[in-house]
């Protein structure tokens, strides 16, 4: 029997919200990453839901189903391919967990970067909404950041006090 991995599969502009519905209702794992921010307007200021990473969501299947949900959704564009193999990337169990936990635990808007960073040191947070986290400490625009790879995406980064963090 087939195992089911994480996958990240490209969405339809803006249809991220629906699909995570669609697969929420044909009973699939799924992981759509929302953060709350707010966003200032002249007249106002007002709380918003945004998707994390635009034109993509998550999904945790067998390689079959993954390709059935192809055929099923159609919002559902494709899967994120590993450049090495040329086969749909599969996100590690751990690296998924922590992506998870940074986003729901974070008090600070996580962004995300595709590209290389400079490797830093080890940390773990050992205070605040985030303990627990374990990544690497980098600096953004003289500000701390700790990271947390997701290797065939990127990195997702938030700011955090130096004073929660320490060598892991």
């Amino acid at each position: 029997m087939e195992n089911e991995c994480w996958y990240a599969m490209y969405v339809r502009m803006h249809h991220e919200k629906k699909t995570a519905e669609k697969l929420k209702a044909m009973g699939v794992t799924h992981y759509l990453p929302i953060q709350e921010v707010v966003r200032q307007w002249s007249d106002r200021k007002k709380k918003l839901q945004v998707v994390v990473i635009p034109m993509m969501i998550f999904v945790r299947v067998t390689d079959h189903k993954r390709i059935s949900l192809l055929k099923d959704i159609p919002a559902l564009t494709g899967t994120l391919i590993d450049r090495c193999t040329h086969k749909p990337a599969i996100i590690r169990d751990k690296e998924m967990e922590s992506f998870q936990f940074m986003l729901d635990y974070s008090d600070e808007a996580v962004s995300f970067i595709s590209g290389p960073l400079q490797k830093g040191e080890r940390i773990k947070v050992v205070k605040g909404p985030l303990k627990g986290l374990e990544g690497e400490l980098i600096q953004i625009s003289g500000k701390p950041q700790v990271t947390v790879q997701l290797e065939q995406l990127g990195y997702a980064t938030v700011e955090i006090p130096v004073g929660f963090i320490e060598k892991a």
